[in-house]
Parts: structure tokens; C-alpha cells; sequence
């Protein structure tokens, strides 16, 4: 068995449970992550987490290195990533302290955070209709059936630029898009644990109803509001967690794996032997 990948949101900058067994500075061929990757054991599983914004959260959304973050949990092992991210809501059902399995991602990002480990002398087009992995997913699922929390299963998460919260014509016309969840950060993350052939699935904390909701009574999303909701939230996330974790299948029986087989379009003999190498750990026994 992989170890199993946490990527931690807002608020979410440890796991308690973890029996941490060392901290590990990763380089990558990409940058530097976010922060060290915290090594650890739950029982007989072994986990890797790093903090999505740094400990202490020093890191705007713009500036997360997703490529980092990802190739290092490739090279320590990682073939699962269960992401936490705090999110608003979209949709009137959908409550602050629900927690939102995602299924589907939009991206209204304008692209100048990169997205793929592929370019500069190689080609590859993955299948990404499916972003996210239905068999993690639903594991996240049945092992948190019973917790007393409103888990929602399957929703759209449109991924915003940010650093700014929407305006209200924004958050109105995402609505009417159908979207159900906002965030900033995690469609970078899916498509490129896809690219390394890794399980990847979004626990949506919802803080807010972002300001679609706007009237007479009720506040506009902030910060102060964000936060307030976020330390319930944390602590709900840290228990899913833990009963995930627990409960996790030994074996992969998803084709999550297998996503740059034939995915890959340029001949190998084209390949520039430094990209060739940088890549190794994504694209080792696949050409």
C-alpha cells in the first residue's frame, strides 16, 4: 500500500492522531512546496501532510506551487491525496459546517499558476472528465456515514483567482452556472495528481454562502466570518480524517494509476534527455 496524501487547507496546518516520525524538506525540479512534508503513522498507515499555504499560512492562493506539492508527495510515496479545502457555499441546501464531497471542478482561474508537469519538449493529454477519484471519494463516504455532520455527495467546485473574496455579480452568475461550492486553490491539485497517477478527492469545509446571498440581515463573506466557521470546521475534517485513514482499502482497484498510459504523445526518442529525467517520477514505467 501507498502511502496516503493530506493536503491541508485554511486552518488545517496538523493532524492530531499523526505519530510523527520526521519532517522532510523536499526539492523539486518545480520549486519549492509549501512547507515540509510532516511524515507520520496512524495505526499501520502511513501518512505524508503538507500545509496548502504553509504553517502559519503565508501563502496566497496565486502563490500555493501545486506542481511542488504534488511531485513531492509522488517522490515520498503518496498514491492517495485526500484535500482539505474551506469553501462557500453556492447553494441554499448546502449550509456552513456541511462538508461537500466534490465531483466535478470548474476553472476560472486566469492560468498563471501552472496546471501540468508536461511542456518543453514532451506531450501529454490526460482524460479528465472523472476528476476525481470515485473510489476515494466514497471511501471519504461510508467511513464518515455516521459522524452527525451533513455530508453532501458530489458537487461542482468552481475554482476562482483570488486573492479577493467575489463580487456579487460574480457569486450570482456562478449560481446560476449551477456551481455548488468556491474556492481558489484545487483544480490545480486534481489535474495534477492525475498526471502522476494518484487517487485524489476534495473534503469542501463550507464557511459561507459567499455573497450571492446578500440582503437585509445578512453579511457580506469576510474574513472574521471565515474564520469563525473554520475551527468547527478543522475539527469535523480532522475526524473524517482519521475514520478515512482508518478505514482505507490496502489496494487501489481505480484506474487512477493508469492515467498516463497513452496519455503521452511524443516519441520517446524526442524527448529532451533533462525533461526525461526531471519527469521521472511521474512518467517512470509508463515509457
Amino acid at each position: 500500500m501507498g502511502k496516503i496524501g493530506v493536503i491541508g487547507g485554511s486552518a488545517l496546518y496538523d493532524i492530531e492522531g499523526l505519530e510523527v516520525v520526521k519532517r522532510e524538506k523536499v526539492t523539486t525540479p518545480f520549486g519549492s512546496p509549501s512547507d515540509d512534508a510532516v511524515i507520520g503513522k496512524m495505526g499501520n498507515k502511513e501518512i505524508v501532510f503538507i500545509p496548502r499555504h504553509g504553517r502559519g499560512h503565508g501563502l496566497l492562493p496565486t502563490q500555493v506551487n501545486s506542481r511542488a506539492n504534488i511531485y513531492a508527495l509522488k517522490v515520498l510515496g503518496v498514491d492517495r491525496v485526500i484535500s482539505v479545502s474551506a469553501v462557500g457555499s453556492l447553494k441554499e441546501h448546502i449550509s456552513p459546517l456541511d462538508v461537500l464531497l466534490v465531483d466535478q471542478f470548474v476553472d476560472r482561474t486566469n492560468q498563471s499558476r501552472p496546471t501540468t508537469f508536461f511542456g518543453d519538449g514532451i506531450v501529454a493529454h490526460i482524460a479528465f472528465a472523472d476528476p476525481i477519484c470515485l473510489e476515494l471519494k466514497n471511501t471519504i463516504l461510508k467511513s464518515n456515514s455516521s459522524l452527525g455532520v451533513k455530508i453532501h455527495d458530489g458537487g461542482t467546485y468552481i475554482n476562482m483567482e483570488g486573492p479577493a473574496f467575489s463580487t456579487k455579480a460574480e457569486s450570482r452568475l456562478y449560481k446560476s452556472w449551477g456551481m455548488d461550492v468556491i474556492g481558489m486553490t484545487n483544480m490545480s491539485e486534481a489535474r495534477l495528481a492525475r498526471e502522476a497517477g494518484m487517487c485524489y478527492s476534495t473534503m469542501a469545509m463550507i464557511t459561507d454562502y459567499d455573497c450571492w446571498r446578500l440582503g437585509e440581515g445578512i453579511e457580506s463573506v469576510s474574513v472574521e466570518m471565515v474564520m469563525e466557521t473554520l475551527t468547527n470546521n478543522m475539527e469535523t475534517a480532522k475526524t473524517m480524517l482519521l475514520n478515512t485513514i482508518k478505514n482505507m482499502p490496502e489496494k487501489r482497484s481505480c484506474e487512477c494509476g493508469e492515467a498516463l498510459r497513452n496519455a503521452i504523445i511524443t516519441d520517446k526518442k524526442a524527448i529532451p534527455a533533462e525533461i526525461f529525467e526531471k519527469l521521472k517520477p511521474i512518467i517512470d514505467g509508463v515509457i
